[in-house]
């Protein structure tokens, strides 16, 4: 499905979590299907962390389809033909809105000069773009992985810009496993010779390897280990027998370097560290006074998590601890647990009851 890359640059300077402001931000964005007269029908996607706007359309970079095109279109869960879907790529990331390769006002890149973002950082900019869309209430917000935070961080902040507010496998709150895991992917691009301080721009080689391995660690985290073994085993890639040395022997090895490297074709290194610092800060209780439920006092909106019974990096009882915060403050709220065996990268594969739940509810 074709989409309809745009970007707006924000005339305002965007507040900042950690103080100070981002002058001159820009917001990649694409949209789909048509806005109702009254802009009653308008959807927020939020994508995840190496996530960006291409969820229908064929990605720029790769050549594959949008992350999300099974669920997006005419006639599918989220109905094209029906709402008008706004996705946008998050504020530090490298799809088209600023981050750390945008150029600072000196005309250079701004590295790791760009400020460390937080979240709701990322939600303000979304925002912004509502705003300059002209789209006073969303019909909904809907987000996975990190888009589930910043689907919470809109309900929870702007409580009076969505209706309905849909989170797949997600948290409120990054445990010390998920932070321990996105400081090794970090450890690995800095560690990386190439990586030059974050100012490697100019530079004929980029942390290419550092950037691979952080990949590969974190894409460990997003599957199961059910799904693993089903797919991979212990089969040995493109030989009858072991080398005794240290190539990829295993199909599993040759997955992971495969991830790895395709991944460093379409990311930047710097965006990687600024976002997986972002999800780490993220503590929704923190910003509401330690109590999650105050987050959500006097909310209208109503909600829906969704979690998978095979995902160890949101597990479901990451979602049934923003369920229990929710009725706390008397939120209109549901809950399921899917059973897939993919792990955390179930809401991005084919899970038909997902499917369901998605459309009943954004319907």
């Amino acid at each position: 499905m074709a989409g309809a890359s745009q970007v707006l640059q924000l005339t305002d300077p965007l507040p900042l979590d950690g103080g100070g402001e981002l002058h001159g931000a820009e917001i990649a964005f694409e949209t789909y299907g048509t806005l109702a007269g009254d802009g009653s029908n308008a959807i927020l996607l939020c994508h995840a962390l190496t996530g960006d706007q291409y969820v229908a359309s064929t990605h720029p970079v790769t050549g594959k389809p949008g992350w999300w095109e099974r669920m997006v279109g005419p006639g599918k869960p989220i109905d094209t033909d029906r709402y008008f879907v706004v996705c946008a790529n998050v504020v530090g990331s490298c799809m088209g809105s600023t981050g750390p390769a945008s150029e600072a006002l000196d005309g250079k890149p701004y590295a790791m000069r760009f400020p460390v973002i937080t979240i709701r950082d990322m939600v303000r900019g979304l925002v912004a773009l509502l705003d300059g869309l002209g789209i006073e209430k969303l019909h909904a917000v809907v987000g996975g992985s990190m888009g589930g935070m910043q689907a919470l961080s809109l309900a929870a902040n702007w409580p009076d810009r969505a209706e309905r507010v849909l989170v797949i496998a997600s948290t409120s709150r990054h445990s010390a496993q998920n932070i321990a895991f996105h400081e090794l992917g970090r450890q690995a691009v800095m560690a990386d010779p190439n990586w030059h301080q974050g100012d490697y721009y100019a530079q004929e080689s980029q942390p290419d390897s550092g950037l691979a391995v952080a990949r590969m660690a974190a894409h460990i985290t997003y599957l199961s280990e059910e799904a693993l073994t089903g797919k991979f085993g212990r089969n040995l890639q493109d030989r009858d027998t072991k080398s005794f040395g240290f190539d990829a022997d295993f199909q599993v090895e040759s997955y992971l370097r495969y991830q790895g490297s395709g991944f460093t074709r379409r990311f930047d290194a710097n965006s990687y560290l600024y976002i997986t610092r972002a999800m780490d800060y993220f503590d929704l209780a923190e910003e509401h006074g330690g109590k999650l439920a105050n987050a959500f006092a006097g909310t209208e909106a109503r909600f829906c998590l969704v979690s998978f019974d095979s995902d160890w990096l949101y597990p479901t009882a990451e979602s049934r601890h923003v369920v229990h915060a929710l009725n706390a403050a008397g939120a209109a709220v549901s809950f399921v647990e899917l059973s897939a065996p993919h792990g955390h990268d179930s809401f991005l594969l084919d899970v038909p009851a997902l499917d369901r739940v998605v459309k009943g509810f954004i319907e």
